[in-house]
């Protein structure tokens, strides 16, 4: 026993952890699977894991050039308050599950091994489960497996009674790998229309929020009044000076130096050489447009990783697909929908999410709430500009820029009652995103006040949504991902009958 646990922490610590190693291993092994010559297997393999690095530079880059800026509104106003992003919200874990709980860090990592086990398991049955995608993102597992483990345990506290050791980490596993195999599901039909068949769905933090606003915008911007269909933003002709903002990385730095530069001017040259931010005798002027530049530049090299490795993880897929999880597609982090979906989405599903965030903070305050909030970036970012993304296709410019808000007003009211009533708050931070801020508290409601009758309550009703999405397009459901090319003829074909 003691042999297999220190292989899986191998496996686990070097590659499922490390998200570029994972989608190179799942290359290899398509690869391998489709019986390529072995050279083309090591460089797809190669071209993989590069590509997902260049994209983990944008990402970082990304976080670590704003994080500052966003942490230091809280402390230029001596606000002390609970920061919600998704490492603050493992270290809060990390902290303080020992001292609520008395029970070790370790066995969250255990939780994650058996609830991916969960997720193939409900994959590889697909013919009577309905779910057709793979978690591969190690990075996100591993924080919402702590945080998972927290919510739970406060809500089942039965299962720290003496001898509820395994019962409790498989009852956690069951609900996670549920949620991440039926989330992730739900991102299919998004992505596949977004990208036009590329092959993947997303495995993050925000997958029920996702496919709830792609719903949504249809429903509510997706159509004018006279029946017509409602341009995307990349569609808008912009006229004169205005034309300029067509072009995304221009518009991303003239958007970042209006918004950022603001907020970096309120924060003033003394707080920011004090915070180590700029260096004595720099120019506040220079260090604002370097700064607020750099976002764009950032972007760019994200999407580039994405160009580089979606095309060998999806091509290399259809190896796994077809041998080992029939019809499954790879589920990737939520920076891959920024390589397809309009550039300038991104830049203003943020700024929307950011505004929300901001507006929601002022409500707290203003209240006097007993749980602050300090908006983390990689929230504000990667939830409300992926959503962004999605509520462009469906409803334009209006989605883009109203359903972002919602959900930026969404991750701090709800981040701040589930973060303060389990008391996760004490400990300076909680995971935040829009599934954790809005879908997570429902369940964590429903366990504690339905003890192990909302477990059965919450699994049963994960494993019947794609029960429903499969009734509603039989003919097309698995189609979707195994021929996309046949499936829109299906759907032109059921659309012309249709009139």
């Amino acid at each position: 026993m003691d042999i297999l646990m220190n292989i899986w922490s191998y496996f686990a610590t070097n590659i499922l952890q490390q998200p570029a190693f994972m989608i190179g291993f799942i290359v290899l092994i398509g690869y391998i699977l489709l019986q390529k010559p072995w050279y083309d297997v090591l460089a797809g393999t190669i071209k993989a894991i590069v590509g997902y690095l260049i994209l983990t530079v944008g990402s970082s880059g990304l976080v670590n050039n704003f994080r500052p800026v966003l942490v230091g509104l809280g402390d230029r106003f001596g606000i002390s308050a609970t920061v919600i992003d998704p490492y603050f919200g493992q270290n809060a874990v990390t902290a303080g599950v020992e001292e609520v709980f008395g029970k070790g860090f370790g066995d969250a990592m255990i939780l994650l091994f058996i609830a991916f086990i969960v997720n193939i398991l409900l994959v590889r049955f697909s013919k009577y489960t309905k779910l057709r995608s793979l978690f591969t993102t190690g990075n996100v597992q591993v924080q919402q497996a702590a945080t998972a483990y927290w919510l739970i345990m406060f809500a089942l506290p039965g299962l720290l009674a003496p001898g509820m050791h395994v019962p409790m980490l498989i009852v956690m596993a069951l609900l996670l790998g549920a949620y991440w195999a039926v989330g992730s599901n739900l991102t299919i039909k998004p992505c596949q229309e977004v990208t036009d068949g590329a092959g993947f769905a997303l495995a993050h933090q925000q997958m029920f929020g996702v496919a709830f606003n792609y719903w949504l915008a249809g429903k509510l911007f997706g159509k004018k009044k006279d029946g017509k269909e409602v341009k995307k933003i990349e569609d808008l002709e912009l006229p004169g000076f205005l034309s300029i903002f067509n072009d995304n990385m221009v518009s991303a730095a003239v958007l970042m130096l209006a918004f950022f530069g603001t907020i970096l001017c309120v924060l003033g040259k003394d707080y920011l050489i004090e915070g180590g931010f700029m260096k004595e005798g720099q120019s506040m002027l220079f260090y604002v447009i370097q700064t607020c530049l750099y976002f764009a530049v950032y972007l760019a090299i994200l999407q580039m990783g994405v160009r580089t490795f979606v095309a060998e993880l999806t091509m290399s897929f259809q190896g796994i697909a077809s041998k080992l999880l029939p019809g499954s597609v790879p589920g990737v982090d939520c920076a891959v929908i920024f390589g397809f979906g309009a550039g300038n989405a991104v830049t203003l599903g943020f700024m929307a999410g950011f505004i929300g965030q901001i507006i929601a903070i002022i409500v707290l305050i203003v209240m006097k709430s007993p749980v602050l909030i300090i908006c983390g970036f990689v929230p504000v970012f990667f939830d409300n500009a992926t959503i962004g993304v999605f509520a462009n296709e469906k409803g334009g410019l209006k989605a883009t820029l109203i359903l972002p808000f919602i959900s930026g007003l969404c991750q701090v009211f709800g981040s701040a009652l589930i973060a303060g009533w389990v008391g996760m708050a004490a400990y300076g931070g909680y995971l935040g995103m829009w599934d954790w801020a809005v879908v997570w508290p429902v369940f964590t409601v429903v366990m504690k006040y339905l003890s192990y009758i909302g477990v059965a309550i919450i699994f049963i009703g994960l494993l019947a949504i794609p029960q429903i999405q499969y009734r509603k397009d039989k003919e097309g459901y698995f189609l979707m991902t195994e021929d996309y090319e046949a499936y829109k003829e299906l759907k032109a074909k059921q659309a012309q009958q249709a009139k």
